[in-house]
């Protein structure tokens, strides 16, 4: 009897998880068997593995920039343009990852530019991309203020990218921006995505985009409305 009753548990979960976690608004990479990444498709997620959703996110930055970008291979129909898009109602994410990288890593020195080697390569690639960026939270030599208490932007670990002013506009172009570092996390050793009121990060990627609030919760700067904050991971 028990292990019919167990069963009976298991089967529920297997088939009214996904649509347990879509009423309590958690992505369906929370389910540890789920797919790499999810992208919302005309209101229905649909599973990507790491490769595909790289390969979206930086055919959907083409896309957006006017360049020629063709669906990628193996990636569903609408994806693309799910991404470019973006939400009917108004900006925000519809890709999120389940995870970033687990490697074991070296602590690494910041170096001239104010950003350790994996920020640094971070930059790069953001840049290749993406085109000219407006970029801060750092500086040659390193910052020491400016931004909260032990802030990872002191120890050469953070950049931002600026989307400004706060409008619709700009708020898709970021949010391009986010869900790329997202599906690229893993490949860049990023640990921290925060943008428009959500944060994303390695340790509970498999909650997807959670809320993010700040001591000042009507402040763009602080909610990042008006820049995305990507963290790299630190090392030990």
């Amino acid at each position: 009897m028990t292990l019919v009753v167990v069963a009976l548990l298991v089967a529920g979960v297997l088939v009214g998880g996904p649509w347990l976690l879509r009423q309590a608004g958690v992505d369906e990479t929370a389910l540890p068997w789920g797919p790499d990444c999810t992208v919302l498709v005309d209101g229905e997620r649909v599973g990507l593995d790491r490769e595909e959703a790289m390969a979206s996110t930086t055919a959907a930055t083409r896309r957006a920039d006017g360049g020629e970008a063709a669906v990628p291979d193996g990636v569903p129909p609408g994806a693309v343009t799910a991404l470019v898009d973006g939400p009917a109602d108004e900006p925000g994410p519809v890709l999120t990852c389940g995870s970033g990288s687990e490697d074991e890593l070296d602590e690494e020195e910041m170096g001239e530019s104010g950003l350790t080697p994996r920020a640094e390569t971070l930059v790069e690639e953001m840049t290749e991309v993406h085109g000219e960026l407006s970029l801060g939270g750092y500086a040659p030599g390193g910052i020491s203020e400016g931004h909260g208490e032990d802030s990872t932007h002191y120890r050469g670990l953070a950049v931002d990218v600026f989307f400004r002013p706060v409008d619709e506009e700009n708020r898709r172009a970021g949010w391009l921006l986010a869900q790329w570092l997202v599906a690229h996390a893993e490949r860049l050793e990023v640990s921290v995505v925060i943008f428009d009121d959500r944060i994303w990060s390695t340790r509970f990627a498999a909650a997807g985009w959670r809320p993010y609030t700040s001591a000042d919760p009507s402040n763009d700067i602080l909610q990042h409305r008006d820049h995305v904050h990507v963290d790299v991971r630190r090392g030990t």
